[in-house]
């Protein structure tokens, strides 16, 4: 299969310093930007789309395909003129094949598209604010978004692979088939993909972007991607050279590669280096709360008072020590990063199993009644084990059930699973990314609120909160809707998390940011010393 990643010449290693390799072991369900709804796929899809904006470094929008924008003076017009040099990869569907020019109405017809029910994104969230007629192209280089009220985070939302750009032609042709016929206007183009075994991308010879010193990107000729499920695979991988680049720590290899303060062990760092930086992302534990899809063995935690035992007993900060070696912080302060807030100074741990088993005795709650089943994936293992063992020592049974990557996606967005752990990554930094999830109208499937939480008061303050133009009285609207959460409790906080990249030495250019996405656009390898 290597032999079709780069074209064949005499010298292979110099061919490998030309193609990114890295091992995604969880699997990528569509290469369409319309399901781009775990990282994985957002991961993949970054490489071979664009949309009218980015974020820089510092997670401030910038300018992509779209050149500039103006905003009207009462916040609901969106004015983006378009750069006009940007060319969708080559297709057989195009009237001219190497040479289609995106326009303004390729990115009328890619938000239609997200809106259509027909076609069920689980992105249509991104443009609920938009006016009823609010997507409009006035020439070839010029769009108009209309909304219906005033949204400040709405350039944010533009950043998302959702808002990416698709051709007309080529979904049209493909129909659902697009998620394997991905064709975009990214630094890489499709290749290939045999699912569940690789995926690879080659370089787009007519990407639009150029470096500083005027040389045209991306860098790199191909980019390979394994799916290979054992993480120890992975991780050996990256040590021998096989793979450039690893997110995450194992609990497996976490000891070895790290030291207790959360450092890369000397012994590595000839080999690979150790990127890291504040995530905007919560782990946490979520409730189903719809009585209706629980069975009559599972409605003990619709009780606050089961929940909130259920917290008291975790004691975060000695989790966060020994399975995650102090690589993330306890989540005392709700669901929403206290950064995200303007808060400086953690809160106290609320770790209390004396005050957990209390409780439960006011609750009334009978032994029958003390027992849940936990979900998870096999890569989080090592914290529901954590959490169950914590649980027992108030009193609560506590079943862990380990489900492959896919079926438990599935599963969370069906609404199946009565105790589940995910997490939520910002798809823009803004503390309303974290909360529009518990909002009503969001129910899984159509939404991310795999809770099924509902809350009058909730709606109301989001409602308030995206009318504020001011922005400290709207910082303090989204302060009321995090402890509101804290009190209603659909979820459990457990960390926040940190970006940790493991980069191979030869690597270049290579960037961690705060929303964990990658750009290999600006890659290069350097040969081995």
């Amino acid at each position: 299969m290597s032999f079709f990643v780069v074209q064949c010449g005499p010298d292979k290693a110099e061919d490998r310093n030309k193609v990114f390799y890295y091992n995604e072991s969880n699997a990528i369900s569509s290469l369409d930007p319309a399901f781009a709804r775990d990282l994985e796929t957002m991961w993949a899809t970054n490489q071979l789309f664009d949309g009218l904006v980015e974020l820089d470094s510092m997670l401030r929008p910038k300018p992509c395909i779209a050149r500039s924008w103006d905003i009207s003076s009462d916040g609901l017009c969106y004015t983006f003129r378009l750069r006009t040099d940007v060319r969708f990869h080559a297709s057989e569907f195009f009237q001219r094949p190497d040479d289609r020019l995106v326009t303004a109405q390729d990115f009328v017809y890619s938000f239609q598209r997200i809106l259509d029910p027909q076609v069920a994104s689980p992105g249509a969230w991104i443009f609920e604010h938009l006016d009823e007629q609010g997507v409009k192209a006035l020439n070839d280089s010029t769009l108009e978004l209309r909304l219906k009220q005033p949204f400040q985070p709405f350039i944010g939302l533009l950043s998302t692979q959702y808002a990416n750009v698709v051709p007309h032609e080529v979904v049209e042709h493909f129909g659902a088939d697009f998620r394997e016929h991905p064709i975009g206007t990214g630094p890489f183009q499709f290749a290939f993909w045999y699912e569940q075994i690789a995926l690879v991308f080659h370089r787009h010879p007519k990407f639009w972007k150029y470096d500083e010193q005027g040389v045209q990107l991306p860098y790199l000729d191909a980019v390979k991607i394994d799916f290979v499920k054992d993480m120890t695979v992975e991780y050996q991988g990256l040590l021998s050279g096989r793979y450039d680049f690893m997110s995450g720590i194992h609990a497996a290899f976490k000891d070895e590669l790290l030291t207790p303060n959360g450092e890369l062990d000397n012994a590595f760092h000839h080999i690979i280096r150790f990127q890291k930086t504040p995530f905007i992302k919560t782990d946490y534990i979520g409730f189903m709360l719809d009585e209706q899809l629980l069975e009559p063995a599972q409605r003990a935690i619709l009780e606050p008072a089961m929940r909130q035992a259920i917290e008291l007993a975790i004691d975060k900060a000695a989790m966060v020590k020994y399975l995650r070696n102090n690589t993330v912080m306890p989540a005392n302060d709700g669901f929403v990063p206290p950064v995200l807030l303007g808060k400086t100074t953690p809160s106290a741990s609320v770790h209390d199993p004396n005050k957990a088993k209390e409780l439960l005795v006011k609750a009334g709650l009978t032994n029958e009644q003390l027992h849940i089943q936990m979900f998870a994936t096999a890569d989080y293992a090592d914290l529901l084990e954590y959490i169950q063992h914590a649980l027992e020592k108030v009193g609560i049974r506590a079943e862990v059930s380990i489900l492959q990557s896919a079926n438990f996606k599935d599963q969370t967005s069906q609404a199946k699973l009565p105790v589940f752990r995910k997490s939520w990554l910002a798809d823009y930094p803004d503390a309303e990314n974290f909360l529009a999830i518990f909002r009503s109208n969001r129910f899984s499937p159509a939404g991310p609120n795999y809770m099924h939480y509902t809350s009058t008061d909730f709606d109301a303050l989001y409602a308030r909160a995206i009318a504020e133009t001011n922005d400290s009285l709207r910082l303090a609207l989204y302060g009321e809707m995090n402890d509101l959460l804290q009190r209603d409790m659909p979820v459990i906080p457990l960390y926040y998390d940190q970006v940790s990249h493991f980069v191979a030495q030869q690597v270049r250019g290579f960037q961690t940011n705060a929303i964990n996405m990658i750009d290999l656009s600006t890659v290069y390898k350097v040969p081995a010393q």
